[in-house]
């Protein structure tokens, strides 16, 4: 089951309670406090792990608690630390965070507003989600030359309480994009190693797929397979309008268009619906560089409709790259240009971040 939205609660573990003690041995008369202080609970950290893809595991267990300090003890002993709590998400995971007021009831609890927590971008990415409780002084802590028997110790100190919104988003480099039975699964199970169910009926992909593409020179790029969009995508239509945000990460977007004829809609007008729901769902990923793919020219039996469709992307600038999925044609050149995209967008990333670094210092 892929899962890429889901509301979690998680706290920390409360510290534990400082101890009152008094120092009883034979032959040492008046022994002083020697109450330990209590532990401090422990932390929940949340970790960016390559070895999960989906956030399935929190939709069954949403509430996750670090362990509590110990209490302190007599001679002076302190309470152990609680155990931290680390939670995996998949990379890419934007965290969303509200904090939880312990005193207040759901009744009276008023609305808070959600704010970007952490983006876990990064393999091993880790960030302190909710820290634990400070341990409780015990009483041996409040001696002095005054008050030699000092009768006070602290409770330990709640851990801090989060509800989180985890939202997922793909990590890709070059996003496919098609209406449904466009060819987009064909596509990437050839680039790639990705093996994603293929049929010939629409909405054959339920959920995203993510490949690797290696190329000559050791060259490589991550590339993901959505569900189809169709016209109305934005407002709920389909699938596609779910699984768009999987694509806003990507530097280039590969616009696959079905050029058999079969569908019998027309391949120019399926590139201006393609073009304009992407646009409507976000203007960023409406802007994104393009490339347009003829796709089933095996299946092409027109030539006016290969024709019009590339006389519309060269209309729009757009690259136009004609091949066959199923037959393996064509693919080569359009992986090459779609990196040399995504080698310009890194360098003019690099070259940002490289700038903001040496205005920093």
């Amino acid at each position: 089951m892929f899962v890429d939205e889901v509301d979690i609660e998680i706290a920390a573990g409360h510290g534990g309670r400082g101890a009152m003690s008094f120092r009883r041995e034979k032959f040492i008369p008046r022994g002083g406090p020697d109450g330990g202080n209590g532990g401090p609970g422990g932390s929940v950290y949340l970790l960016a792990s390559d070895h999960i893809n989906t956030l399935v595991n929190f939709r069954f267990h949403p509430e996750h608690h670090a362990e509590d300090g110990k209490p302190g003890s007599g001679s002076n002993r302190t309470g152990s630390t609680g155990n931290d709590l680390i939670l995996e998400v998949p990379i890419g995971t934007l965290v969303y965070a509200q904090e939880i007021d312990p005193e207040a009831t759901s009744a009276t609890a008023p609305e808070r507003e959600w704010s970007l927590f952490a983006d876990l971008a990064e393999p091993g990415q880790r960030v302190l989600a909710a820290k634990g409780g400070k341990g409780g002084l015990g009483n041996a802590f409040y001696a002095t030359s005054t008050n030699r028997a000092p009768r006070k110790s602290q409770p330990g100190l709640p851990g801090q309480a989060l509800k989180l919104r985890l939202h997922l988003k793909l990590l890709a480099d070059v996003g496919l994009v098609g209406y449904p039975n466009a060819g987009k699964s064909t596509l990437i199970s050839r680039i790639s190693a990705a093996k994603p169910k293929i049929a010939d009926y629409p909405f054959t992909t339920l959920t995203p797929n993510l490949g690797v593409v290696l190329m000559r020179d050791e060259r490589s790029f991550v590339v993901a397979d959505v569900p189809g969009l169709i016209e109305g995508a934005h407002t709920g239509h389909g699938l596609g309008d779910r699984f768009l945000k999987h694509l806003e990460r990507t530097k280039v977007l590969i616009v696959l268009v079905d050029v058999s004829g079969l569908s019998g809609r027309a391949p120019a007008d399926d590139l201006d619906v393609l073009r304009k729901e992407l646009a409507l769902f976000d203007a960023d990923l409406g802007s994104k560089p393009q490339l347009v793919a003829a796709n089933k020219m095996d299946a092409a039996t027109d030539e006016t409709l290969v024709a019009s469709l590339e006389t519309r992307a060269r209309d729009l600038g757009l690259p136009f790259y004609r091949i066959s999925a199923v037959a393996g044609t064509g693919l080569q050149p359009l992986l090459e240009a779609a990196w040399t995209v995504l080698a310009e967008a890194r360098a003019a990333q690099k070259a940002t971040l490289d700038l903001s670094s040496t205005e920093s210092v």
